[in-house]
């Protein structure tokens, strides 16, 4: 058996409760601001979803789910599992000399003397919480562990088809958009004017799968030789910012029609800080906004609309 030393630990370890807590809400932040949230996403990186796992199996829960979240995103780890050094040796593998920790986060607490009655006799003080720490490395950053504690590239499995799919494919099948299937990210690419989307079972359901194809589909409908929807000096660099919010509204707008739930999603969720600055900034940029998103909506569904009188055509022509 080969227990391997601790890695490189950070520069700057915390030293108290208020420091662990100052770092875990600085890396929430900064996850959030930068688009996503680590806790929940439309679709999924690996195929096998869930919480974060110690060395021996057992679930992290509270503040260590969401701060290994965190890590594992802003990192780019696959893997569920979580260890010490001293584990993954007493496992048979040794930790990259490169890797970089995360804590492991416990609470704990004592209860602090009381002063002494009128008696002599002993009181019981405060109770004193406090926060400790102890280092962690995720399965990929160590080496030689049974295979399990590694992600697998699973496949995508079907996502269940939703109780509007008949909708769903009703109105999106007639937008003559180039729709690309695979990766990770769901974006709409101007220079090459197609929708890319991840796998149709890397989505929650299909439901949600509609409700982020709707906000890509909003970003086509305004391509120049479309809607050729622009926001001009008016917005200046707030412009793409002001596009984001007109393709969340058009998105609700089609999940209204639908009949979908309607969710902000992760890749969008950064501009909300942005909204309220401009909308602070300007009082009628949400009028503009709503009128634009209006206009894309009525512009995409027009499509299944033409479609449904050309198929109703010919039967009204029998009759």
């Amino acid at each position: 058996m080969s227990i391997t030393a601790p890695a490189r630990l950070p520069a700057s370890a915390p030293r108290s409760s208020r420091d662990i807590a100052r770092e875990v809400t600085r890396m929430i932040i900064a996850r959030l601001e930068a688009g996503t949230k680590p806790w929940t996403r439309p679709w999924s990186l690996t195929g096998e979803g869930g919480r974060p796992l110690r060395h021996e199996g057992t679930p992290y829960h509270g503040i260590n789910c969401l701060w290994l979240w965190a890590i594992a995103d802003a990192r780019g780890y696959r893997s569920r599992y979580w260890m010490t050094a001293r584990q993954a040796g007493e496992l048979g593998g040794h930790v990259h000399r490169d890797a970089v920790p995360a804590m492991s986060i416990y609470a704990s607490s004592f209860r602090k003397a009381g002063a002494p009655g009128l008696m002599g006799e002993k009181t019981s003080g405060a109770l004193i919480r406090f926060l400790r720490h102890y280092w962690v490395y995720n399965a990929d950053e160590v080496e030689g562990l049974p295979r399990y504690y590694y992600a697998r590239d699973v496949p995508p499995t079907p996502a269940l088809l939703s109780h509007r799919q008949a909708a769903i494919d009703a109105f999106f099948a007639p937008i003559p958009a180039e729709l690309r299937w695979g990766g990770d990210r769901a974006y709409y690419d101007p220079g090459g004017d197609y929708i890319q989307l991840p796998h149709p079972g890397s989505f929650r359901s299909a439901d949600l799968l509609a409700s982020t194809r709707g906000h890509e589909t909003a970003h086509w409908s305004g391509n120049e030789t479309r809607l050729n929807r622009t926001f001009g000096k008016r917005f200046g660099d707030a412009a793409y910012c002001m596009e984001e919010l007109c393709a969340e509204l058009t998105s609700a707008s089609i999940c209204a029609e639908l009949g979908l739930p309607s969710e902000l999603h992760d890749s969008h969720a950064s501009y909300l800080g942005h909204w309220i600055d401009v909308l602070r900034s300007d009082h009628s940029a949400i009028f503009t906004a709503a009128s634009k998103a209006e206009q894309a909506f009525a512009y995409l569904a027009a499509f299944s609309r033409a479609d449904c009188e050309d198929t109703a055509e010919p039967m009204r022509a029998a009759a």
